[in-house]
């Protein structure tokens, strides 16, 4: 199926890794031109340049924490493409401890990227975004966000109030003709898994102890999930056929979710 996505201009924040790589290896395959952003810009560089498709994407270092930065790459996006179809906010991390165990400083962390990590790309690419015939906004959560784990407290208070202003954004810009939707994930297999992994100090191998991992949190498909098979929804979730769909949030998540 052609999702129509050729010739058009997306940004990718988080991109060096993981999600943000294979939802730009994705893009790039799907005709599409990538604007991709991290803070390490040498192994971001390095990356994507290794991929197919990798003429049609540009590399830029930006912290999403940065408001200069984040302007100074969405406007460049947009001089190197001709304009901006869409937004992937990937950027973000998990910060593992308990309420009790979590400072101040910790707290106002997770929140300050969680959210503003979302908002500063988002306003910078809006004038280009009202432009499109096609325009959207994917937001990167988890399943944390209404399915709080007391071992990641702030991480998920602060994905709760992402989801939130999400369905704030996607009510709010729908007017403009952007949507705006999330991707939310359960447990997938990127590098803070496989530091885990390696701070575990385990006898096992990490198919193993990845398997014990999924059935101590209940995960009904009895594994961790690749970065692919993110990509995949958040990369439709772009597309326009995917035309009438706005404020909505899909679980990526193997079957970890609990509520209804």
């Amino acid at each position: 199926m052609d999702l129509g996505l050729r010739g058009r201009t997306y940004l990718v924040t988080g991109a060096s890794s993981g999600v943000g790589l294979a939802t730009t290896e994705l893009l790039l395959a799907e005709g599409a031109n990538v604007a991709a952003c991290a803070r390490d810009g040498r192994r971001l560089t390095e990356v994507v340049g290794r991929l197919a498709g990798a003429d049609r994407a540009a590399t830029f270092a930006a912290d999403v924490l940065d408001t200069t930065a984040v302007q100074d790459f969405v406007t460049s996006a947009a001089d190197r493409f001709g304009g901006i179809d869409g937004v992937v906010n990937n950027a973000g991390r998990s910060l593992l401890a308990s309420w009790t165990e979590t400072t101040d400083e910790q707290w106002r962390a997770e929140l300050e990227l969680k959210l503003f990590g979302v908002l500063r790309p988002v306003r910078a690419a809006l004038p280009w975004l009202s432009k499109s015939d096609s325009a959207a906004v994917v937001n990167v959560n988890a399943v944390l966000a209404r399915q709080p784990e007391p071992r990641l407290a702030a991480t998920s208070a602060a994905r709760a109030a992402l989801l939130n202003l999400s369905n704030t954004l996607a009510v709010e810009l729908a007017g403009s003709g952007t949507r705006v939707n999330s991707v939310c994930l359960g447990l997938v297999d990127t590098g803070q898994w496989r530091r885990r992994y390696e701070a575990a100090d385990t006898d096992h191998g990490f198919t193993e102890w990845a398997a014990e991992l999924a059935s101590d949190r209940g995960i009904a498909l009895g594994r961790l999930g690749n970065q692919d098979e993110v990509a995949y929804p958040i990369v439709c979730l772009l597309s326009p056929r995917a035309s009438y769909i706005t404020g909505a949030a899909i679980d990526v998540d193997g079957g970890v979710a609990r509520y209804v």
